[in-house]
């Protein structure tokens, strides 16, 4: 697969789309570097004429103010428009990142921390739009102020431009070390913020357990260790940081002391340094306006290291690899009307790892109608063949189909007409009873809702909440019996073909059981069912596939 640079694509999408901004942008910089200039030569003339005792005119003073205002008014306009070009980029990043994810294989949310993901989309995310709201663009601004006003310095005297010469490129050196420093205190940061991020709802998520065994020290001291990990990281930025300024204040201050002593020299000194009382106000300015940029890079560079960093982390989050391509051309509607068996297993060989395989050289067809019911031990791959069947991964060697499409090449957006899943426990989303069912499909409507509710025997329930299907959902709005039904509404929402049933009766109480079979019974008329359980296949019959036995079983074939 083709790597992508991360944000790059998206700073060309914005510059191209947004050609009016990126123009203004280059006049503003422009301007703002060039109307720095300008007021130091206009008070060089200003000083020089009051120390010969000429009057300063009118309209000399007038250009003075009105380019001071011009300068003023010009660095207001580029802090604007980096801001919106930042925005604008951060917009287009987290658009991109978004469509990445939907694409990504099965494989990444189970080797990855959720909190790590969250961490990309909230933090790294903004700082990239540091990166340009107070970081590169402007960095890049103030660099060509200094090359200006070095320029200038070499015209108005040659030894001090040469002393800068010499400067500068310490500095930058210097600069460099800086920076250095602050990214490997960034890139460490991050990653104990991610951890941290991950770690929070871990703990709320097993809150109950920790209770019960009294590990909240144990929960607190991890937590606490990734605080101190970031925390550490954070000072040995500032440390840095911090160190940056003075030492450019420091080294502003001996330049102009240097410049001071060498002019009132005399001989060839004299000349070499020699200029004029305005030409001296004016230089002394450029030597402040030279470091007072300086300065300000290395205020910058901690947001642009910081942004680095989460420009780095982004990258690796957009070269994720992606799941196999959809072919746009199949449709479920064409596939049902087929002929083709409903599912089928041709040697198909996988592992999450390729080095240890789980399943191995594996055969099976169900037609359609059937009701199976895989069985086994724990780890013999029962799970597994669900995953390949739904197309969230594809084999290393043979072939999974469904009614004859190869299940990894299935649209998302055929597959809920083809597959209706219900797992262990309910997955509740933010928003109504009807969204849970729906779950914001354009294509499921009200109807579908209510119809559903009605087949696995919920309806009456709904309609006694308060606002019946509009009620907001809770975790303690129903009992676990009534969320395991309406999670079997959701999976026939759509009317699907198939149903993939996975232990949904492991955690019901003998009464509640009875309840959900008998709903899986109205809701399997006229569907294939296939299940993981050895409970339901002893109460609803159907064909037996085991797994983790020899691919030979004729109960597979």
């Amino acid at each position: 697969m083709k790597k992508s640079n991360g944000v790059g694509p998206v700073v060309r999408n914005v510059i191209r789309d947004s050609k009016l901004l990126t123009l203004g942008l280059t006049v503003t910089i422009a301007g703002a570097v060039v109307s720095a200039l300008i007021p130091p030569l206009i008070l060089e003339s200003v000083i020089d004429s009051l120390s010969v005792g000429a009057a300063v005119t009118f309209r000399l003073a007038f250009f003075y103010f009105a380019a001071v205002a011009a300068a003023g008014l010009l660095e207001a306009a580029k802090e604007s428009l980096i801001t919106v070009f930042g925005q604008k980029v951060t917009r287009g990043l987290r658009h991109r990142m978004c469509e990445k994810l939907s694409r990504l294989s099965a494989d990444y949310f189970t080797r990855t921390e959720p909190g790590i993901t969250a961490s990309r989309f909230v933090n790294d995310v903004d700082t990239v739009e540091d990166l340009f709201t107070s970081g590169i663009i402007s960095m890049f601004a103030d660099a060509c102020e200094v090359i200006g006003i070095l320029v200038v310095i070499f015209v108005k005297s040659l030894g001090l431009g040469v002393l800068m010469a010499v400067v500068t490129p310490l500095l930058f050196l210097f600069t460099r070390y800086i920076q250095k420093q602050m990214l490997s205190a960034q890139l460490a940061n991050r990653i104990a913020v991610g951890k941290g991020n991950n770690h929070i709802p871990e703990t709320i998520r097993n809150i109950r357990m920790i209770h019960v065994f009294h590990r909240e020290g144990y929960m607190e001291r991890k937590y606490d260790g990734y605080i101190q990990e970031g925390y550490r990281a954070v000072e040995k930025s500032n440390f840095y940081n911090a160190v940056y300024s003075p030492v450019v204040l420091i080294v502003e201050a001996s330049v102009i002391a240097a410049m001071m002593i060498l002019s009132a020299a005399g001989g060839g000194m004299r000349r070499f340094f020699g200029m004029t009382v305005g030409t001296a106000v004016a230089v002394i300015a450029y030597v402040g306006r030279v470091f007072s940029p300086l300065e300000d890079i290395g205020m910058e560079i901690q947001d642009i290291q910081s942004a680095v960093a989460g420009v780095r982390r982004i990258g690796e989050f957009l070269n994720e690899p992606e799941r196999g391509r959809a072919s746009p051309a199949i449709r479920s509607r064409q596939l049902l009307t087929g002929g083709a068996p409903c599912v089928e297993f041709r040697d198909v060989t996988f592992g999450y790892e390729p080095a240890h395989p789980v399943l191995k050289n594996r055969n099976f067809t169900i037609m359609a109608g059937e009701n199976v019911t895989f069985t086994g031990r724990t780890g013999a791959g029962k799970s597994t063949i669900f995953k390949l069947i739904l197309g969230l991964y594809s084999p290393q060697s043979g072939s999974v189909s469904v009614y004859g499409a190869r299940a990894d090449q299935i649209p998302d957006g055929e597959k809920r007409k083809l597959f209706g899943c219900v797992e262990q426990s309910f997955r509740m989303v933010p928003g109504t009873v009807a969204d849970q069912i729906t779950l914001f499909d354009p294509e499921v409507s009200r109807m579908d809702a209510e119809k559903a509710a009605c087949t696995v025997g919920l309806h009456d329930d709904i309609q006694k909440l308060e606002h019946g299907y509009d009620t907001p959902c809770t975790l303690s709005l129903f009992s676990q019996g009534q969320w395991q039904l309406l999670s079997i509404a959701r999976a026939i929402a759509a009317n699907p073909a198939i149903l993939l049933l996975d232990e949904i009766t492991a955690n019901l109480d003998s009464d509640t059981e009875q309840r959900v079979l008998a709903a899986l019974r109205r809701a399997s008329e006229n569907r294939t069912v296939i299940s993981i359980s050895h409970r339901l296949y002893k109460q609803t019959g159907g064909r037996e596939i085991r797994i983790g036995s020899s691919a030979s079983n004729p109960a597979d074939s």
